[in-house]
């Protein structure tokens, strides 16, 4: 075997664990030497489908390289089952004899990422591994970058709502508090209790109809409140679900 560090054979920038599946001892072996030469790990090693399958569910691995033709559960049916599965979301690299449009079609329907024909060389492997990596440290990226913008726009909607919030029941709440305190401490006169407690109702009935439209809120939109600040708009104009048809 020749070595595979030079040219566009170097090293793995992101080494990875791989789960090779051939029923072809011969073609396992020469899979086996490439990737572990590339720098990679292989985690397991084996001759059918099902036994891959148990593999994966045992390690996800984000790569895996499966003979197409293999028996129990050929490579197509491995891709489909993990495909449907929500254990993982590896890059699939099928290997086969086959090398028609249709083949290829069907592979990458039934969620191949990338397609290799026997007869199987050192150098085309080594080329299909770096097209792999790069695309696996792609799709982490911007995986990556999906959760840091979730996380970004929870955060925003976390302050947007406080703001909101503050500025709808800090008043409300600020009457009721200081008459029920006024209440408490005997300050308010007989005949001035009545109106005091309506009062409390009165703005315990405001802040009541705020976390209403909060709920019912069906398009949430955020409006300026001080500066560069904004917030949650849950005005009486804010936009409401659509009343079901009759």
């Amino acid at each position: 075997m020749t070595d595979l560090y030079d040219d566009d054979r170097r090293p793995a920038a992101q080494p990875m664990n791989v789960i090779i599946a051939d029923d072809d001892p011969t073609m396992l072996v020469l899979l086996k030497t490439v990737v572990e030469q590339v720098g990679h790990t292989v985690v397991a090693c084996v001759h059918d489908g099902e036994a891959a399958w148990m593999a994966f569910q045992k390690e996800p691995v984000p790569l895996m390289i499966v003979d197409w033709e293999m028996p129990k559960l050929d490579g197509l049916g491995l891709c489909r089952r993990i495909r449907e599965s929500e254990i993982g979301d590896p890059f699939m690299l099928v290997v086969t004899g086959r090398d028609s449009r249709e083949d290829l079609r069907k592979a990458l329907d039934a969620g191949a990422d990338d397609y290799l024909t026997k007869p199987v060389s050192a150098d085309e492997l080594a080329a299909r591994l770096r097209i792999a990596e790069r695309r696996i440290e792609i799709t982490g990226a911007r995986k990556q970058a999906e959760v840091e913008l979730r996380k970004a726009r929870y955060l925003a909607g976390i302050g947007e709502t406080s703001l909101a919030l503050q500025h709808e029941i800090n008043n409300p709440l600020a009457a009721m508090l200081s008459h029920a305190s006024l209440l408490e401490a005997g300050m308010v006169e007989e005949g001035e209790k009545e109106e005091a407690l309506a009062t409390i109702v009165q703005q315990a009935k405001r802040i009541g109809e705020v976390v209403k439209r909060l709920r019912q809120i069906d398009q949430p939109r955020s409006v300026e409140y001080l500066g560069s600040a904004r917030m949650l708009d849950i005005g009486p104009g804010a936009k409401r679900p659509k009343d079901p048809p009759a």
